[in-house]
């Protein structure tokens, strides 16, 4: 498809910009675009398997082909951005700089959110995404959603409307642009829409000089926002709390009847997946996925024990509140003017420690305490506190119990270095809490802790560097340690049944970023690989390696290896033998391997791959089908040869 391989070109060349390329740029700008570089790169996957899918005829075609269009103006706004942090600096004085600053974090807050708007959007029914490249994709997704809530209050009406009015003039064709002999817009004309619309005006021009527009079309869309969001405060000014807020019907204050929430759109992050509602108490399961508390409790009980939406398996079954989605839809309600949903008091969050922050104090010194004793039975007091709740999760981390925690990880007692890992990965639950473990200098202890701590200590130091690399700069920092990727993979090859689970998940996660993917397989990890295909006695073993080996594959020189490490026999066999979903994944990796391979084509023709190829094209799943048809007609096309 023409459109998904132009957003192919544009990740590409995104994700070529390193920080030599922004060397000039200043503060903040050159952070913003390594940042949305980093995540740019992240979606070179789903554009892949978009670039393949051959979406059905009639609407399914029509979604897929809007889609598409709103994916490459979200990449080529991106491409903008990261342009302003390659082009020289002009020279400015200060009070011109924080303009600059001003500015750019308004065009870096449009370029976010409409990248996370496309990404919400996806029709899967018409590319039928993987569940691998879906987490990538609601990874990042995660990610822009926290860069726009750092970069302060967003008035999104505004965004939107700029957004839908581009949309609509993509959609028209060249024929509704303005031709080039036109003549610019008077300054008269300028002057009269900016009158009393100064900062609306001005952050309109910023976003469409991010959307490449014309100064006339700028102009005309400015008027057209006006008209239509008349009473729309500017960005990032809030009213004063005395002051009752208005719509553009002027009707919106203190005494106006609350709305219904069915009166109104609700954003899809606010519905819970399985209820389809505003969420009123939403939790994260372990894939990271949130839903309205109810209604997963009520899954789990039923005795399902896979997330309903990535159908992926539960680690474990803690239910985490959801503490700043839920400060969110309670102001997007009061915004709206809707009866915010009320919560079950029972959320399990209460502190175990009743609510003493002295008490977590006390426990805290004791981890310096000089009674290895004291110590032991004080990290296995905040191991377990850590586990129960949100509220204990942040109490203690308030209290510093992270930097002492950390010490703790050289400690020459095993059973107190297993309780300081372990308390550090429930910690880690608590989103912020990744980023003061990664400043606290935990990530070299944890390695150490990986290579020669306990059995269980071993298993709870991959968990815990699982859980912080959901943080895309730690999967960098942490792919990039020395011995850290080496240490997962001997954890892989040699550990317990729940560490090279533990291990395998923590590895996958690290191999989305491209320059891990490389790293672990000079570390050795196709070896286990290739033996947990063979392994039918663990339950998901090879679900795991064939995960892994999906994300290896994109690699060139991974791909290279994956061959020499005679893989393909096994992947062949199991679409012979293997249950649905390993089939499935199998011809993906068969098929990635064999793209302009005419070696590992020739290879799988031996094999007898025609056989069960032809059966997966048949009786598969719709994305095997896909895969194996795929394969069938390469094969074809080489006997032709």
């Amino acid at each position: 498809m023409a459109t998904a391989e132009a957003a192919a070109e544009i990740v590409r060349e995104i994700a070529a910009v390193g920080a030599a390329d922004l060397a000039a740029a200043a503060e903040p700008l050159r952070a913003d675009c390594l940042r949305l570089a980093r995540k740019v790169s992240l979606l070179s996957h789903l554009v892949a398997e978009v670039a393949e899918a051959d979406p059905a005829t009639g609407d399914g075609e029509a979604a897929a082909a809007a889609w598409l269009r709103d994916l490459v103006r979200a990449l080529e706004a991106a491409r903008r951005f990261v342009a302003l942090g390659r082009a020289p600096p002009p020279a400015t004085g200060a009070s011109d700089q924080d303009a600059i600053c001003n500015n750019t974090a308004v065009q870096f807050k449009y370029v976010t959110w409409q990248l996370q708007a496309v990404l919400t959007n996806v029709p899967h029914s018409c590319f039928q995404i993987s569940d691998e490249v879906q987490e990538e994709v609601d990874l990042v997704r995660a990610q822009l959603k926290r860069e726009m809530e750092k970069k302060g209050a967003i008035d999104v009406n505004i965004f939107r409307k700029v957004h839908d009015i581009l949309a609509q003039i993509d959609n028209a064709g060249p024929q509704s642009q303005q031709p080039h002999d036109e003549p610019e817009p008077e300054p008269s004309q300028m002057k009269n829409i900016s009158k009393d619309h100064l900062e609306l005006q001005n952050i309109v021009l910023l976003i469409s000089e991010m959307s490449g527009l014309s100064k006339s079309d700028m102009i005309k869309i400015t008027s057209e926002i006006i008209e239509g969001l008349e009473n729309v405060g500017p960005l990032d000014s809030p009213k004063p709390a005395n002051v009752d807020s208005q719509s553009s019907d002027g009707t919106i204050g203190s005494s106006e009847k609350v709305k219904k929430p069915d009166s109104v759109t609700i954003p899809e992050d606010f519905r819970c997946p399985i209820s389809l509602e505003l969420m009123r108490d939403p939790v994260i399961v372990s894939t990271g996925q949130t839903y309205e508390r109810a209604f997963i409790q009520r899954w789990i009980d039923c005795g399902n024990r896979t997330c309903p939406k990535t159908q992926q398996k539960l680690q474990n079954l803690t239910l985490t509140p959801n503490y700043v989605l839920r400060s969110l839809i309670l102001q997007w309600c009061e915004e709206k003017g809707i009866e915010p949903p009320s919560r079950s008091k029972n959320d399990g969050s209460s502190l175990e420690v009743g609510g003493d922050r002295l008490a977590i104090e006390s426990l805290v010194r004791h981890l310096s305490s000089s009674s290895l004793d004291e110590r032991k039975s004080a990290a296995a007091e905040i191991r377990s506190l850590a586990k129960k709740s949100t509220d204990n999760r942040i109490l203690l981390a308030e209290s510093s119990a992270i930097p002492a925690l950390v010490k703790l990880l050289s400690s020459k007692d095993l059973k107190t270095q297993e309780h300081a890992v372990t308390a550090l990965l429930n910690l880690s639950i608590y989103d912020q809490n990744k980023e003061l473990i990664v400043v606290a200098a935990a990530i070299v202890p944890i390695i150490q802790v990986l290579r020669t701590g306990s059995m269980e200590a071993r298993e709870n130091a991959a968990a815990a560097i699982f859980s912080l690399s959901l943080i895309d700069d730690n999967k960098i920092m942490i792919g990039s340690t020395p011995g850290a990727i080496e240490a997962l993979v001997e954890l892989l090859q040699s550990g317990s049944s729940r560490g090279r689970k533990d291990a395998a998940t923590a590895l996958f996660n690290l191999c989305i970023y491209q320059a891990n993917k490389i790293r672990a397989v000079r570390a050795g990890i196709l070896a286990p690989l290739i033996q947990m295909l063979q392994d039918s006695s663990r339950n998901g073993a090879i679900d795991e390696a064939l995960t892994i080996l999906s994300v290896l594959v994109s690699h060139h020189e991974c791909k290279t290896a994956i061959s020499k490490a005679h893989a393909i026999p096994f992947l062949i066999d199991l679409l012979r033998s293997g249950q649905a979903r390993n089939k499935e994944n199998a011809a993906a990796i068969l098929l990635a391997l064999c793209k302009k391979d005419a070696e590992n084509l020739a290879c799988i023709g031996r094999l007898g791959a025609q056989i069960p190829l032809t059966e997966l094209a048949k009786t598969g799943t719709d994305r095997a089908k896909r895969k194996a048809t795929s394969l069938l007609e390469h094969l074809s096309k080489l006997q032709v040869l």
